[in-house]
């Protein structure tokens, strides 16, 4: 697809104050892009014509370009403008403003928020509304023009902007080409870039994942000698992405991301270390396959559970854990509450995984040693557990690795369909008797002996 006009060189941005990039503008009119007004959010739209009666520039930005144009659906309208939040807190009483980071406003419409974000610039003025520790930005809110606010972007395809004017899209940084050839670039020295806020790394990968683009060479190189940067982020901040990393539709891809790029090894460093000493493969065929169904949960919009998802993705760690813990002699269940108290711990440092995820994690893992037994009592006290059909589930993922456990699955289902009714007696029950686990149990029966006494005998003998 033609660009709609030559290239117009525009000036130089400076990024950071050290790296100067040329920026050109190409303006590609309506006829020449697939963006319609129906697809775009009515609410949206309203903020976007509000802003511009009232004298201020006003686009559409970012991700909603950037989906529109792939023919996506896109979750989020956001707003770019040369107002002020404040000037924009005057125009909607339904607005309000969040951050201390990035000083934004949210224009409040039921359930839907559009996010309207004034032009930042890339060079400090000195009022100290811009921040850098380390090299990483803290704090930005230093008000610029559009072109800066372009440059500052972190990828080519997030720096397209909507005009609602003309219904054109305006391009300073090659994004348009870029989203056609369907390719992730970074804007300006990448390697600064990810210096600058490590957790673009993770965005790299998320993106390509999602919108199945390749990641450009110059992009893509700094990854691997990167990727310790990730520690230095806030691990709330990790967990958050790790969600979005996981739980938007396209977690295998993701994760094969991660693999490819060394990111794996820093976010989850002994899920890693097990997956890469685990000869087999078969801990990753677990991971690959709960992943998969994760990604069809999502897409059939039926709920995910964090919780299931990081007991799958520390289930390797888990594994390596025990065995190492079982080595030096401890008892089997002793074992599993320490190996997964370690792998939760030890997690923790890098990803803050919460207390209301982690808890029901290191159940589904110590579930696992339950699905066994076949004691009455105990079979009835696993039926109950709260966190019974998730453990149920992933002992369904744990077979892609090992056929041993299709009769403890065929067991748990039979016991699932009686309801926890009929489990106590009955001629077909498959329950044992309390120090006969594994064992069938036989049906008893009473007998009477030469001077009316009555004892307690089973069949067969």
């Amino acid at each position: 697809m033609p660009l709609g006009n030559p290239a117009t060189p525009i000036g130089i941005a400076t990024i950071n104050s050290t790296v100067t990039t040329p920026f050109t503008l190409h303006v590609i009119p309506r006829d020449q892009h697939t963006i319609s007004r129906k697809d775009i959010s009515p609410n949206a739209l309203r903020v976007l014509y509000r802003l511009r009666e009232s004298g201020f520039g006003a686009y559409l930005v970012g991700g909603a370009v950037r989906d529109l144009l792939v023919d996506g659906r896109p979750k989020d309208f956001d707003v770019a403008t040369d107002a002020t939040p404040e000037q924009v807190k005057q125009l909607f009483r339904n607005c309000r403003l969040i951050g201390r980071r990035f000083r934004l406003a949210h224009v409040v419409f039921g359930r839907e928020i559009i996010e309207v974000a004034t032009f930042r610039a890339n060079s400090d003025d000195g009022s100290g509304d811009r921040e850098v520790e380390n090299g990483m930005l803290v704090r930005d809110n230093v008000y610029g023009n559009i072109e800066d606010d372009a440059v500052r972007r972190d990828f080519t395809c997030n720096a397209l902007y909507y005009a609602i004017e003309d219904f054109s899209v305006r391009d300073y940084t090659g994004g348009f080409e870029d989203v056609l050839a369907r390719r992730m670039r970074l804007i300006g020295d990448p390697e600064q870039r990810y210096r600058e806020d490590p957790v673009r790394m993770l965005r790299a990968v998320r993106l390509a994942a999602k919108l199945d683009f390749q990641i450009d060479g110059p992009t893509a190189e700094p990854l691997p000698r990167l990727a310790n940067l990730l520690s230095e982020a806030a691990p709330a901040r990790l967990f958050e992405e790790v969600l979005k990393l996981f739980l938007s539709g396209h977690g295998v891809a993701s994760f094969e991301g991660l693999e490819r790029y060394g990111l794996l090894a820093v976010l989850f460093p002994e899920s890693a270390a097990a997956l890469k000493s685990n000869r087999t493969g078969a801990l990753r065929r677990i991971l690959i396959e709960g992943l998969r169904n994760t990604d069809e949960r999502v897409a059939n919009e039926d709920p995910v559970s964090p919780a299931f998802l990081f007991a799958l993705l520390l289930w390797p760690a888990f594994c390596r854990a025990l065995i190492g813990l079982q080595k030096q002699g401890m008892a089997p269940e002793e074992a599993q509450r320490r190996a997964a108290d370690r792998v939760t711990l030890h997690q923790l440092t890098t990803i803050a995984l919460p207390r209301r995820f982690s808890l029901p994690m290191q159940e589904i893992w110590l579930l696992q040693s339950r699905f066994g037994s076949r004691q009455r009592k105990r079979v009835i006290r696993t039926l109950s557990h709260p966190r019974f059909r998730a453990a149920f589930d992933f002992l369904l993922l744990r077979q892609v690795a090992s056929s041993e456990h299709q009769d403890d699955i065929a067991f748990w289902r039979e016991a699932q369909l009686q309801n926890g009714q009929g489990l106590e007696s009955g001629p077909d029950s498959v329950l044992a008797e309390e120090g006969q686990e594994g064992d069938v149990p036989r049906r008893r029966r009473r007998r009477r002996r030469s001077g009316g006494s009555a004892t307690t005998t089973t069949a067969g003998e």
